[in-house]
C-alpha cells in the first residue's frame, strides 16, 4: 500500500510512539487524524503540524469512541488505515510482601489498564471497520502490541492486555482478510519514551538494557518506521512484528 494520500487514524498520537508515527506518516504524505484524550497536547501538536486533524476521544470509553468515530466519518468516507496505539504502562506484581502484610494488585488499575490497552482496540476497530466494509475500502488495521505479551514479571495487567491484542490481531485477520482488510500488529521492545521511564524507574531500566543484545533502548522513530514497513507490504497479515533489539529470541 502506498501511504501517500491515505486517510489514517492514530490513537494516542500526541506523545511518545504515537507522536513519532504521526510525524513519520506526515512525511510520507498521509492525511493524519489523531484521536486522543489530551486536549492541550493536541493543541500543541496542531501548532507544530497544522496539517494534522485532531478529535478529542477517550478510547477506553465505548460511548466516546462511537461519538468520535461518527464525527470523523461525517467528514470522511472511511479511514484507509487505523493505528491502535493508545495505551498506558503500569507495573505491579499480583501480590507482594510489605511491612504491613500482603499487598495485592489494585483491581481498579487492572480494569483501567485493560480498558485503555485492550478494550480500546476493540472499540476503535469495530467502528472503523464498519465504514471500511460499507465503502469497500481495502484498509489496514495496525495494533501496537508489546513484547510483554509473552508475560513480563510485574506487569500482570499490561501483559494480559497485550496478549489479548495479539489474539485479536490473528482473529480479525482471518475474519476480514476476504474483504481485503489486513490486520497486523507491531510489538515494540523497551523504547526511549517518557512513559517507559516513568513506569520502570532508572534501576530497572538499566537492568533491562543489559538484557538487550544491542545494549540500548529502541528509538521511537525506529518503531514508527517498522509500522510503515508493515503497512506498505501488502502480503503482511495476521502476524506480530517484533521490534525489540533481539530482547526476545
Amino acid at each position: 500500500m502506498d501511504i501517500r494520500g491515505k486517510r489514517i487514524i492514530v490513537t494516542g498520537g500526541v506523545r511518545g510512539l504515537g507522536r513519532a508515527m504521526v510525524e513519520a506518516l506526515l512525511a510520507k504524505g498521509a492525511t493524519v487524524t489523531v484521536f486522543d484524550v489530551n486536549a492541550s497536547g493536541m493543541a500543541e501538536l496542531i501548532d507544530s503540524h497544522p496539517e494534522v486533524n485532531c478529535i478529542e476521544c477517550d478510547v477506553s470509553s465505548y460511548g466516546s469512541v462511537v461519538e468520535a468515530a461518527a464525527n470523523y466519518h461525517a467528514k470522511n468516507k472511511s479511514a484507509d488505515i487505523l493505528i491502535n496505539n493508545a495505551g498506558i504502562l503500569y507495573s505491579a506484581p499480583l501480590a507482594k510482601i510489605s511491612m504491613t502484610g500482603i499487598e495485592k494488585h489494585d483491581a481498579d488499575m487492572w480494569n483501567k489498564v485493560l480498558a485503555t490497552n485492550l478494550s480500546s482496540v476493540f472499540y476503535m476497530t469495530e467502528c472503523v471497520v464498519e465504514k471500511m466494509i460499507v465503502s469497500r475500502t481495502k484498509g489496514v488495521i495496525v495494533n501496537i502490541s508489546s513484547v510483554s505479551a509473552s508475560g513480563n514479571m510485574g506487569q500482570s495487567a499490561y501483559s494480559a492486555a497485550k496478549a489479548g491484542v495479539n489474539a485479536l490481531t490473528v482473529t480479525w485477520s482471518k475474519e476480514l482478510g476476504t474483504m481485503g482488510i489486513r490486520v497486523i500488529a507491531v510489538a515494540p521492545g523497551f523504547t526511549e519514551t517518557e512513559s517507559t521511564k516513568e513506569a520502570m524507574g532508572e534501576m530497572l531500566l538499566q537492568e533491562t538494557i543489559k538484557r538487550v543484545p544491542l545494549r540500548r533502548l529502541g528509538r521511537p522513530d525506529e518503531i514508527a518506521q517498522g509500522v510503515i514497513s508493515v503497512i506498505e507490504n501488502d502480503f503482511f497479515n495476521g502476524k506480530i512484528y517484533e521490534l525489540d533489539g533481539g530482547l526476545v529470541i
